[in-house]
């Protein structure tokens, strides 16, 4: 920190009690001057050669009747220590000035009208000479002097500027190339550094010291300077908000409300610029503000890919919640990923891989969201998870295994629902898409409807035996697999009937013999097509797109047949 000390008397200021300061002196005092509480006993020649102001003021009010005059300026900007300084400066005192005085100095130099015209090297001069040649050349004490004049408004304004000038300061050297940074500052991040070991974000940790209207001050002016990338500015802003935001601190609302609203403000409007982690900590913190909610929620929703599932879980707040964890937020998020994705495809109709791979992803989120929150929300009601997964149903999947997960918590967590829920939660579900281990777990899962599971069955019996080498089937082929799904209907419907009234044991033996029926048909099916070999489409098709070729080379043998029929 720099220094400047003026004068070269020793300091003879002294105290009678504490609202009484005077000089100490052989020479009686002939001024009073009244500061707020304070009462200066004073000379009036040392102060009326250096001071304008104290010169009309001691002109206007001295009395024929009494040697000393008294006078009041409570109005002085810094109060009674900014008046002392200036006392002393008049009286030749050693006065020391630095980054945490320099402004109250200064203001209350400009009040009394300390300038060169009323003397030469006066006290205005030098603090100038000292605020332009060492301290607003230094980082941390621009930043210093910046925050002191938060209590001196309007003078630090009106004042040659002061605050601008700091603002300049401080953007300037924030956007200086890192190369270039030779002066202390403060970093106890991760550093990614450049060659002379500085990082691109080596200013954000001592910005984030400032009040939030200053803070929102200095961003802007480094934004509007330019110099500094997007990345870096919402680096900045996560910073910030990790010092200054307390989630559960009820203490001060208003205050809160007024950091989240500044914070959203002052967001770069590029994509990449800040992560997907950090809107969604501020959309936590403000479930209460309508406004700020969405426009984080539109933010959220275009990168939603980069989310978490942690990220998503979000406590309600406690007024009028049925629910533990605000669920409704996050469909709104789905639906503004929605919105997005479809603009974009518009807008960059040869690109949908990306669209597609952003899908893909949001997807296996939401498969995973379901899952944990179907775990820990006790009020997570059927119609909510149903409403969700359909939102994501049409987005591409690689398998449905992480349906199946969700759907399996569900069940789980939630036993006492009905059979008509449990039926209209599996319809999510694509059998066909299931891995093998997916589908063993299923195989032996009392809590899935017998439908469900002897589907499950069907199409892995059906999957084993097909030929992945054999063209698509034709119409004929589809006709069989047609009816081969409503033999495996009618069996499951005939086996719900007498479900309820087998034991566990006496259900396990129903699904063998469910199977052995279906597995039947399946055989006989064969053996009528000569030996034909069935073949089954793992995809993303209907059920009933499960085919069967039928080989067209014929025997010598067959032919006999055919001619003999």
């Amino acid at each position: 920190m720099k220094f400047m000390k003026l004068g070269t008397k020793p300091d003879s200021f002294q105290s009678d009690e504490d609202c009484i300061r005077y000089v100490a002196s052989d020479l009686a005092t002939d001024v009073v001057v009244n500061v707020v509480d304070v009462k200066f006993y004073l000379h009036k020649f040392p102060l009326l050669s250096k001071s304008a102001r104290l010169q009309k003021l001691i002109a206007a009010t001295v009395d024929e009747q009494s040697d000393a005059a008294e006078i009041n300026i409570p109005d002085i900007p810094g109060g009674p220590p900014a008046f002392e300084m200036c006392a002393k400066f008049c009286y030749g005192m050693t006065v020391t000035l630095s980054a945490y005085n320099v402004v109250a100095a200064r203001c209350a130099a400009e009040y009394l009208e300390m300038y060169e015209s009323t003397e030469s090297g006066n006290l205005v001069y030098k603090i100038e000479f000292f605020l332009s040649s060492s301290v607003l050349r230094s980082w941390k004490d621009s930043i210093t002097v910046l925050q002191t004049t938060r209590t001196l408004h309007p003078w630090s304004e009106d004042v040659k500027k002061i605050d601008e000038r700091c603002l300049e300061s401080i953007a300037s050297k924030a956007a200086a190339e890192p190369a270039r940074v030779d002066w202390s500052y403060t970093y106890n991040r991760r550093k990614v550094s450049n060659d002379n070991g500085v990082a691109r974000d080596w200013w954000v940790e001592d910005l984030a010291e400032l009040s939030i209207d200053l803070y929102k001050r200095v961003v802007s002016t480094i934004r509007r300077k330019g110099g500094v990338s997007p990345e870096v500015i919402g680096e900045a802003l996560e910073v910030y908000a990790a010092k200054r935001i307390q989630i559960d601190d009820d203490d001060d609302v208003d205050e809160q409300r007024c950091l989240l609203e500044t914070l959203v403000s002052l967001l770069p409007s590029e994509k990449q610029s800040v992560s997907c982690g950090f809107l969604i900590k501020l959309l936590k913190s403000s479930v209460s503000l309508e406004d700020v909610r969405r426009k984080l929620s539109r933010r959220i929703g275009e990168k939603l890919e980069e989310a978490s599932v942690d990220d998503l879980l979000i406590r309600a707040s406690s007024e009028g919640c049925q629910t533990v964890y605000n669920i409704d937020i996050v469909e709104t998020l789905i639906d503004e990923f929605i919105t997005q994705t479809k603009k974009r495809d518009e807008l960059v109709c040869s690109d949908m891989s990306v669209s597609d791979s952003s899908k893909s992803i949001v997807a296996k989120l939401m498969d995973g969201y379901l899952a944990e929150i179907s775990r820990i929300e006790p009020n997570f009601s059927t119609s909510k998870f149903i409403a969700i997964a359909e939102k994501v149903s049409c987005f591409p999947r690689s398998s449905h295994d992480g349906v199946y997960r969700a759907i399996d918590m569900f069940l789980k967590q939630h036993p006492g629902i009905s059979k008509s829920e449990k039926k209209s939660i599996c319809r999510l579900m694509d059998c066909r898409k299931l891995s093998q281990e997916a589908c063993a777990h299923a195989m032996q899962n009392e809590r899935l409807p017998l439908r469900v599971v002897v589907q499950i069955l069907f199409f892995e019996q059906v999957r084993a035996t097909a030929k992945p080498l054999l063209p698509r089937s034709t119409s004929h082929g589809s006709s069989r697999t047609t009816t081969e799904e409503e033999e495996c209907d009618s069996v499951t419907a005939t086996e719900e009937t007498t479900r309820d009234k087998t034991s566990s044991s006496e259900k396990t033996k129903a699904k063998g013999a469910v199977m052995s029926r279906i597995f039947s048909k399946l055989w006989a099916g064969k053996d009528r097509d000569g030996g034909g070999d069935v073949s089954s489409s793992d995809t993303s098709e209907s059920p009933g797109s499960a085919t069967t070729t039928v080989d067209d080379k014929s025997t010598p043998s067959t032919r006999r047949r055919r001619s003999s029929s």
